[in-house]
């Protein structure tokens, strides 16, 4: 089967398109043909290693899952003899960052694992960006434990976790500020932001209203800056690090005081997650936005792409 490989940690040249053994399921897994797959920061992440950290999870001197793509949708060709819950020719998409797969014709997935049957409304193209950016989002909404009535800032609202911020912040019952750049203005209004601040034309730090929530979709702001746009317990919460991994020490410290806080949490998904974000998708109250498709020949292309921070929403990967 044809698959996409790195066999070290580098720019988008070190992905080599190549021929490889096609996997075998285990008792508890299921064999799918992937038929769509994304390129996001997660995989763009893993496979430079820019964050140190990350080699900890994936190999400290080279990768030890050597083929990339964590969001699939596909069909099931093969199931485990212990399978209980899928069967040949079920529709399937989900999440999966601990060996990745999904830029490869086929991929193993344990039955347990974040994967669930594919909405009915929905192609593969469609439904495969439903979870990367969502489950970011959805994870940081909870860790700020966002409610009806109050109001959230969402600075980077056209990028894949923050498209899907605004949509899952009004899902349950906020006011939205979004961010953005002028030519995703009228897009992140569609998605159903109360109001939009165009950061090419005015500086949203300038604004005087001021926030429960702060959430930094991309990793471009600081505590300091967003600090003075929090109510007096607000909360601020970034998809990076900071300068010097300076929003790690400030969870820390900001936890030590009852005001403004800063939060860091551990990002995690899981089948339940899955099946909610599916359920809002088919409801329409959650619906990915794609930028480009590409095809897996062209996956330099895309994560060269992806890594210039401009993408609006998510990029797909079609495999025939």
């Amino acid at each position: 089967m044809k698959a996409v490989v790195y066999t070290k940690y580098g720019p988008p040249e070190v992905l080599q398109l190549k021929e490889v053994e096609k996997p075998t399921p285990k008792p508890n897994e299921v064999l799918i043909k992937v038929h769509a797959a994304t390129v996001n920061r997660t995989d763009c992440g893993f496979r430079s290693a820019e964050y140190f950290i990350s080699r900890f999870f994936s190999g400290l001197f080279k990768p030890k899952y050597q083929t990339l793509g964590c969001e699939f949708a596909g069909v099931i060709e093969a199931v485990g003899k212990n399978v209980i819950s899928f069967k040949i020719g079920d529709k399937v998409f989900g999440y999966n960052d601990v060996k990745f797969g999904a830029h490869a014709e086929y991929m193993t997935v344990a039955e347990n694992d974040a994967i669930a049957a594919m909405p009915d409304n929905l192609s593969f193209e469609e439904a495969v960006p439903i979870t990367e950016g969502a489950h970011y989002a959805l994870c940081d909404i909870r860790a700020a434990k966002v409610k009806s009535g109050q109001d959230v800032l969402i600075y980077g609202a056209s990028g894949a976790i923050g498209s899907a911020a605004v949509q899952l912040v009004k899902y349950f019952g906020a006011n939205v500020t979004a961010v953005c750049n002028t030519k995703n203005v009228e897009l992140v209004k569609s998605l159903g932001a109360d109001e939009v601040i165009d950061y090419q034309k005015q500086d949203f730090t300038k604004t005087n209203k001021k926030f429960d929530f702060v959430f930094d979709a991309v990793g471009k702001s600081s505590f300091g800056q967003c600090k003075p746009l929090l109510k007096d317990k607000g909360i601020y919460i970034s998809t990076e690090l900071g300068k010097n991994g300076e929003n790690i020490f400030y969870a820390f410290s900001t936890s030590l005081f009852g005001g403004k806080k800063v939060l860091f949490p551990l990002p995690t998904i899981n089948k339940q997650d899955v099946l909610f974000l599916k359920s809002l998708a088919e409801k329409g109250n959650f619906k990915p936005i794609i930028d480009r498709k590409y095809s897996l020949e062209q996956i330099v292309e895309a994560a060269k792409y992806v890594e210039t921070g401009q993408k609006t929403g998510n990029v797909v990967i079609t495999i025939v």
